[in-house]
């Protein structure tokens, strides 16, 4: 444990506390001659400064609290990364917390982040209930959502248009001649599947004409495991669709793999459409054409926005919807 203070470099470099402090803080107003001195004494004791004390002193931590449903879920760790790439341009630690997207851990670890005094948080949430806008207006530090929807449009938050993403994939095979889709979402109790996935699909869908038939419609978890299960059910229905939408990158290759299993070709007798352009979209045969949803821009730019409001800059849009587009590979003919 490295228990050398402040005070003992004052001490050894024989100067005040306020001009370590001085120097450790960068502040121009320390001679050359000094600031040379007492960076020795730093080195040679090998102090560290304690970023909670400093951080009682100036009422900042220079830290920043990361909420997320699961690291381990490709989706998140692209994001988690432009969060991190941003926050040590801007000279911030990231404290980053895995929920499980269980309400009461959620709010646990929100408190958690708050007593450590974090100065701003970052929530990713598939779920932001009422309940979580009012928790998050009450916060004494600003709360940005990334890749995450709340519907008043109140807190600051950083997405793709989800309702036109899920009617472009929709649109492109019904432009192929497709009728019978099935589609794949996450659960659809979560906003951006249930309202805004859904009603992307269903546009489409009534634009051309094409009646909406909910046999169609899968509510998987994000999981492979669940992906392969979509596949059954979709092969049990007497007319089998001859195209897919699949929510994710995971989801759709348990949806490839269930479909092959079964001796189903992709594309030929099925093709599918991914979603989030994922480093596993291209590690399977066929690769997948995928809506590209620029995952770790939106943890970036989410970081940015954090940093503006931390630094009490100006910020003209605090909901930012970043573009999407589909990247076509071969799971499409």
């Amino acid at each position: 444990m490295n228990n050398i203070t402040i005070y003992d470099v004052a001490r050894e470099a024989n100067v005040s506390m306020a001009t370590v402090s001085r120097v450790v803080n960068g502040n121009p107003n320390v001679k050359p001659a000094t600031r040379k001195k007492v960076m020795e004494v730093i080195d040679r004791l090998g102090y560290r400064p304690n970023a909670v004390a400093r951080g009682l002193a100036s009422k900042r931590t220079t830290t920043v609290g990361v909420i997320i449903p699961d690291i381990s879920s490709t989706n998140f760790s692209e994001m988690a990364r432009g969060i991190e790439d941003i926050a040590m341009m801007y000279n911030y630690n990231i404290i980053l917390s895995n929920s499980d997207q269980n309400k009461e851990k959620e709010f646990h670890l929100l408190n958690t982040m708050l007593a450590k005094q974090v100065d701003g948080i970052i929530f990713m949430s598939g779920n932001v209930t009422k309940e979580h806008v009012e928790k998050f207006e009450k916060s004494s530090v600003p709360i940005v959502l990334a890749g995450s929807i709340e519907e008043t449009g109140k807190l600051p938050s950083v997405n793709i248009d989800y309702e036109q993403a899920a009617y472009d994939a929709t649109t492109y095979f019904i432009n192929k001649g497709h009728k019978k889709i099935g589609y794949v979402f996450g659960p659809l109790q979560e906003p951006i599947n249930g309202v805004k996935k859904m009603a992307g699909f269903k546009r489409a869908l009534t634009e051309a004409g094409i009646e909406y038939d909910e046999n169609y419609v899968f509510d998987g978890d994000y999981t492979y495991d669940s992906g392969i299960e979509a596949a059954e059910k979709l092969l049990e229905l007497d007319e089998k669709p001859t195209a897919i939408c699949v929510g994710t990158d995971e989801m759709a290759i348990g949806v490839v793999h269930g479909l092959q299993d079964r001796g189903y070709k992709i594309p030929e007798d099925i093709e599918i459409i991914s979603a989030n352009n994922t480093r596993l979209a291209v590690m399977v045969r066929p690769q997948l054409t995928t809506i590209v949803q620029p995952l770790y821009d939106i943890g970036a730019v989410s970081m940015r926005l954090l940093t503006k409001y931390m630094n009490k800059e100006e910020v003209t849009d605090h909901v930012v919807v970043l573009p999407h587009r589909i990247e076509v590979r071969n799971s499409t003919k």
